[in-house]
């Protein structure tokens, strides 16, 4: 928030929710001698005429100290602007004058928010500000990298886990199968990198390893494939029928 004092008046210009400079048609009304009601209806008419002017004059509400609720508008720069563009007299000049300044102070408050604070403490801040971008240039970079090979390798054997569960374990005769068990292993994989656009492992970035992570764990086999893993593991095997 940036104060203007006037004649043990403020001129308050405060950010709203969207980040946007904005005084109260209350204050304005106020600081310009006028009823709220009055001014309430300056700004409705000016909505009616033109409905882009509700982005500069948007409705909102302040609570009294009783607790009641009644509507106030939060008026942009711009909005301010074109409602006090038909205020007159020598007192509407001067409070003009005092608003320009307020929104000028806080506009270059958010744009130097340190420029009240002495050169070494600025310094200090700035350094600190560098060094938080450095860490996140950092981080960027490291998420941007490839897969290292141990994470390679570790993909490879969540692949093999998924596929041991899928064919039914090491001792079914699907996983003792080969052409099948290499087809549930050829399948997981090539679901992994369709999901990332790859070809190979190490062009999955660092920044992805978890999704990759559970995508291997959430594979589910295709139908024509678990129908094939069922009948074989149904098929009797003769050397163990003695």
């Amino acid at each position: 928030m940036e104060s203007i004092k006037h004649m043990h008046k403020d001129v308050v210009v405060t950010r709203n929710n969207d980040g946007e400079l904005v005084v109260t048609s209350r204050q304005v009304a106020e600081d310009f001698g006028k009823q709220h009601q009055h001014v309430t209806q300056a700004i409705e008419n000016l909505i009616s005429e033109n409905s882009l002017l509700k982005s500069m004059m948007m409705e909102s509400e302040y609570t009294t100290e009783r607790g009641r609720k009644y509507k106030e508008y939060l008026l942009t720069r711009d909005g301010f602007s074109l409602l006090v563009m038909g205020f007159t007299g020598s007192r509407a000049l001067e409070w003009k004058l005092k608003y320009i300044e307020a929104f000028n102070k806080m506009e270059q408050a958010i744009k130097n928010p340190y420029g009240h604070l002495s050169k070494e403490v600025q310094a200090i801040f700035a350094l600190d500000h560098k060094q938080q971008q450095l860490e996140v240039e950092v981080k960027e970079l490291k998420d941007g990298m490839p897969l290292f090979n141990v994470e390679c390798k570790e993909l490879q054997a969540l692949v093999r886990k998924k596929g041991i569960e899928v064919l039914g374990g090491k001792g079914s005769q699907a996983y003792k199968n080969n052409s099948l068990r290499g087809k549930v292993y050829a399948d997981i994989q090539h679901e992994l990198k369709r999901e990332f656009q790859v070809t190979r492992y190490e062009a999955i970035k660092r920044c992805q390893l978890i999704k990759a992570r559970e995508i291997i764990a959430d594979y589910k086999v295709p139908f024509m494939l678990k129908d094939e893993i069922i009948r074989v593991n149904n098929q009797i095997n003769f050397k163990d029928v003695v």
